[in-house]
């Protein structure tokens, strides 16, 4: 929420002045002011998985794996050589999977 510096501050004495009433009523205004979502309208905005994306395009700038990196056999992610744990049959592993 927003909060206006600029705006006067209440003072004790201005606290101690707003009744009980008062406070009741704002109270029950705020959860009056919820707003009814329909669910349809906002299922609309989601993709289903095997959605036909074939017309969509790229919009970040994928890199090919570097000299220091290397592909962990086990969770198949691209990792700096600072991750290597080890080999496990021949295939290089993270340390993430290792542990």
């Amino acid at each position: 929420m927003a909060t206006d510096y600029d705006a006067p501050r209440k003072t004790d004495d201005d606290l101690n002045e707003d009744s009980l009433e008062e406070l009741k009523a704002r109270r029950v205004d705020k959860s009056a002011g919820s707003v009814d979502e329909d669910e349809t309208e906002a299922a609309e905005g989601f993709e289903l998985p095997g959605a036909d994306l074939s017309n969509e395009e790229l919009s970040v700038r994928v890199l090919p794996r570097q000299a220091d990196e290397f592909t962990c056999m086990s969770c198949f992610l691209v990792h700096h050589r600072s991750q290597l744990a080890g080999e496990k049959n021949g295939q290089l592993i993270c340390k993430e999977c290792a542990a």
